[in-house]
């Protein structure tokens, strides 16, 4: 099975699990229910078979804004480029519109440890936003830290394999900037840390500080990934809900989209639009990608090839989103093969590459152990939550063909890797067209 795929969390899932009540009943006994429906919801639009128009999510978030009254200085946080089929890039442009100039004072991309977008990608994600409102978030510095939620909390989320509390940190200029109102912006969609991507993940490890973002990780790793896929109610999403209780002064409001794709085009297009205050416009979100993002299969697959899109997945750190989504539809023995013609380095963070080169995608076991051992990677949880979520764990093969990495650079790497590295190479036939070989 060829599969094309730009995986940008944007897509359908193939999967072969069964989602039901059983499972969420399991979270629960362990972390109780989730919040009651007392905050706001201002929209809730769509459906699993709408197509919502640009004009549409725009007038429609436009008349939740009016409905809020004036705001002097509004703080914007959108994804960054790696998210820019979230479809949220207009959305962001849409609430620049409305206050204006004088209205936004800044516009803080949810980096997390990703590479500040580029001064192109920056005007194509968000058309009409100045570039000079632009800040970039610094993850390792840069952060400010509230308060922490308890270690028993943390340890009951890793089934007790971690027993610390868990750092509530934001960037400074989301504590301290002073603004009258925080629009954070997102896509709802099945992720491999928080079960479901964005809502308050947006806030506490896209403009999180390092150890929040390296705990939060780690937590989802060991709870393990294929527990909490597609699951919105979920330990760590208990964690981030109880951080959200220590930052009620900020004035928060979250826009989140549901992106699907179209059957017969095969376009992506956005199914649904959530506007709300908290927990419940990301739990109908949430109920929405259920229904849109995943594609159950009668028998797992034997083999699936996947394409990732050079403009975007440049690191295996992203790339290997290829495995997360695609893991649970691979059958036993079977092969994943990755066609990455723009992955030219492991980590996006040059501390994070130098650990992901230095261990290697091994099993969890062996990560573990080397937890254990080396102070670097106890220092960076989240490149050690990569490393587990990057390995097959043995059960099937996974060939990587990255354009930008050479057998020489992979070197003894490749004998750590559960991987099979073969570079792909790329020769331009015309100024039009281009040939790629594995």
């Amino acid at each position: 099975l060829s599969l094309s795929l730009s995986l940008s969390l944007s897509l359908s899932l193939s999967l072969s699990l069964s989602l039901g009540l059983g499972l969420s009943q399991a979270m629960e006994a362990i972390i109780g229910p989730p919040p009651p429906p007392d905050d706001n919801l201002y929209l809730a639009l769509g459906g699993e078979d709408a197509v919502l128009s640009e004009a549409q999510q725009r007038e429609a978030l436009v008349q939740v804004l009016e409905g809020l009254g004036t705001r002097e200085k509004v703080l914007l946080v959108p994804p960054d480029f790696t998210r820019y089929h979230s479809r949220t890039g207009p959305l962001t442009a849409a609430c620049y519109e409305h206050y204006g100039a004088g209205g936004v004072a800044d516009v803080l991309p949810a980096l997390g440890t990703h590479a500040p977008m580029t001064e192109a990608e920056y005007a194509r994600m968000f058309p009409g936003v100045p570039w000079d409102k632009m800040r970039v978030h610094d993850w390792r510095n840069d952060v400010e830290t509230i308060a922490h939620v308890p270690a028993e909390m943390v340890k009951k989320a890793s089934d007790g394999q971690l027993d610390e509390p868990f750092p509530v940190q934001l960037n400074r200029l989301v504590w301290e900037g002073g603004h009258d109102l925080v629009i954070s912006l997102g896509q709802v969609v099945p992720h491999e840390v928080m079960g479901m991507a964005n809502y308050n993940k947006n806030m506490f490890v896209g403009v999180g500080g390092a150890a929040a973002i390296h705990l939060s990780h780690h937590i989802g790793a060991v709870y393990g990934m294929e527990r909490m896929m597609g699951i919105a109610w979920n330990p760590l999403r208990a964690i981030l809900e109880e951080a959200s209780k220590q930052t009620t002064r900020l004035p928060l409001l979250y826009v989140l989209t549901v992106v699907g794709r179209d059957d017969a085009s095969g376009d992506l297009v956005t199914r649904g639009l959530f506007v709300g205050d908290g927990y419940t416009a990301f739990a109908k979100a949430a109920d929405l990608s259920l229904k849109v993002n995943f594609s159950l299969l009668e028998e797992a697959m034997d083999k699936v090839v996947v394409y990732l899109d050079p403009e975007k997945f440049r690191s295996t750190w992203l790339g290997n989103k290829a495995i997360y989504r695609t893991r649970m539809a691979i059958a036993d023995g079977g092969e994943l093969i990755i066609l990455a013609p723009g992955v030219h380095r492991f980590g996006e963070d040059d501390e994070i590459d130098a650990l992901i080169r230095e261990f290697g995608y091994r099993t969890t076991p062996e990560t573990m152990e080397n937890l254990k051992q080396s102070y670097n990677l106890r220092q960076n949880l989240s490149a050690a939550a990569h490393l587990i979520h990057g390995s097959s764990e043995g059960r099937f093969k996974i060939t990587y063909c990255p354009g930008g990495l050479t057998q020489d650079e992979v070197g003894s790497l490749t004998l750590a890797l559960t991987l099979t590295f073969t570079r792909t190479r790329t020769r331009t036939r015309t100024r039009t067209r281009t040939r790629t070989r594995t």
